[in-house]
């Protein structure tokens, strides 16, 4: 059976990575001959799927840039942990029109960057659901302690190992966000979310990563399957590969110029954190003298700028990564994988749990540092950069991952493990 149109992809428009990665699985999707809807709550990002020439539906009461920004603001590892993100009400609301409009259009798959209703939608609708979010916080990384200590305040005065079991062992299980979650489920009558660790796990989970980064192999990660309650059982892994953007977005006359310019030049993109954050880092780099690029994104960044420092707003970072000698970043996948995909330093300032694994993992090649965000101002930062700079070690690390990464498909692996899931599903 044919399973063009039976699949929706919906990204949370607050998240500019998350947008940039339901574009980049929809065209690879389209170079497949397979048609899928675009659907949103929509959000601050959503300028990107008209940018990027691409139809699409809202579902549910529009989401305004100001509400998406609450919303981020309240996610997994940012927000209080006994809320849900959403308030009921809201949740069942957006639960509710997700479900009838799966049923109404015949979707079978529904492919998520992050729109966390979809885990109850989707059950009341009868698909299936493909999550790529949680990038390589997934059950086989806790199983291996692969997930560093925290960065965050509260834990930073623990020995390594209690943090390293805070991480892998009991953050995963815990019911943190869960509650609201839970409370619509048991009113619509549809299974919940039993922990923190299944509330970021579709029914198909992708892994945008390579084994030689990851270091699971693709077997093992496929023959996964979920142990003991704190799981959905439906749960599977997958590698799809790297998953990050490539906007259609043109680098501004002033950056370009910037960047043609001699000089050290380090590029500071912490997306989705507040302007207050991104101002702490820069003022660290700067007695570094060496040229700073600013992606201000939404933030108002413009009083940074100086002879030495260029602001810009959305940055295409496929296209400037190449031209830096370093990238600091919170360290979401899209970022790290972009530096690694361009051969560039990353110097990772995690905001989280997932963040705080992505820059482990290209750490453990050599290509990156982490400083934890507490430092974000201080010259712990200013030391790690100065060393990265100096160190062509990380560059050499950073190509080798480059080389890895050019051989790998990632936006057509994960458009073949969806049309795969839908076929199968149809054939049901």
């Amino acid at each position: 059976m044919a399973v063009a149109h039976q699949i929706a992809l919906m990204p949370h428009c607050g998240y500019l990575s998350e947008t940039s990665r339901m574009i980049e699985i929809y065209r690879a999707l389209a170079q497949r001959g397979v048609g899928a809807r675009m659907v949103t709550h929509g959000g601050t990002y959503e300028t990107l799927l008209r940018a990027a020439g691409i139809p699409y539906d809202i579902v549910g009461p529009r989401m305004s840039p100001a509400r998406s920004a609450e919303v981020v603001a309240n996610a997994t590892g940012l927000g209080d942990p006994r809320q849900s993100i959403y308030p009921d009400d809201e949740l069942e609301t957006y639960v509710r029109a997700e479900g009838a409009y799966w049923r109404e259009h015949g979707v079978r798959t529904v492919v998520t960057g992050y729109t966390l209703t979809t885990m109850l939608s989707t059950r009341l609708a009868g698909a299936a659901l493909v999550t790529e979010h949680a990038c390589c916080w997934v059950p086989a990384a806790f199983e291996r302690g692969l997930v560093p200590a925290p960065t965050w305040r509260a834990t930073r005065h623990l020995p390594g190992w209690a943090g390293r079991a805070i991480a892998n062992r009991i953050l995963p299980r815990t019911r943190f966000y869960c509650g609201g979650f839970n409370r619509v489920a048991a009113r619509l009558g549809v299974e919940g979310v039993p922990s923190l660790g299944a509330l970021v796990l579709g029914d198909l989970a992708l892994v945008p990563e390579v084994p030689e980064v990851f270091g699971v192999p693709a077997a093992e990660l496929a023959a996964w399957r979920p142990r003991g309650r704190r799981l959905r059982p439906s749960t599977r892994l997958r590698y799809s590969g790297p998953l990050f953007a490539h906007l259609d977005v043109a680098l501004p006359d002033h950056v370009a110029d910037f960047l043609d310019h001699p000089g050290p030049t380090v590029y500071v993109a912490v997306t989705s954190t507040s302007p207050r954050f991104v101002r702490r880092v820069v003022q660290a780099l700067r007695p570094l003298g060496v040229r700073l690029l600013v992606a201000g994104t939404v933030h108002e960044l413009g009083d940074l700028a100086d002879e030495r420092t260029c602001v810009g707003g959305v940055l295409p970072s496929h296209l400037v990564m190449p031209r830096v000698d370093l990238a600091v970043t919170a360290g979401g996948q899209g970022s790290v994988q972009t530096a690694m995909a361009c051969g560039t330093p990353l110097l990772g300032v995690p905001l989280h749990a997932e963040q705080d694994l992505n820059v482990a993992l290209v750490q453990a090649q050599g290509a990156a540092s982490a400083v934890a965000p507490r430092q974000a101002g201080t010259p712990r930062l200013t030391r790690t950069a100065a060393r990265m700079l100096a160190d062509p070690s990380y560059r050499a690390a950073a190509r080798r991952i480059r080389d890895v990464y050019a051989t790998v498909d990632g936006p057509g692996n994960a458009a073949d493990a969806v049309i795969e899931l839908t076929a199968q599903r149809s054939a049901v």
